[in-house]
């Protein structure tokens, strides 16, 4: 993958983006252990799904970024 050249406030704005979605895929999971309605499971479950792929793609962002 190309080297994306991204100025230091974006840099910082995908670091902030990042750790927001870190946060909602800990609080999910550990809300996960007290839920007992199916439906609200289920949605705490494709939340953690999404946010662990988000989390993926802003890393690589930032890996990538010049």
């Amino acid at each position: 993958m190309a080297k994306t050249e991204l100025a230091m406030h974006e840099k910082l704005e995908v670091h902030e983006i990042l750790l927001f979605k870190t946060a909602c895929a800990t609080k999910s999971t550990a809300m996960l252990e007290f839920v007992e309605d199916n439906k609200l499971k289920k949605l705490l479950e494709d939340d953690v799904k999404k946010s662990t792929k988000a989390v993926e793609e802003l890393r690589d962002i930032l890996k990538d970024a010049k």
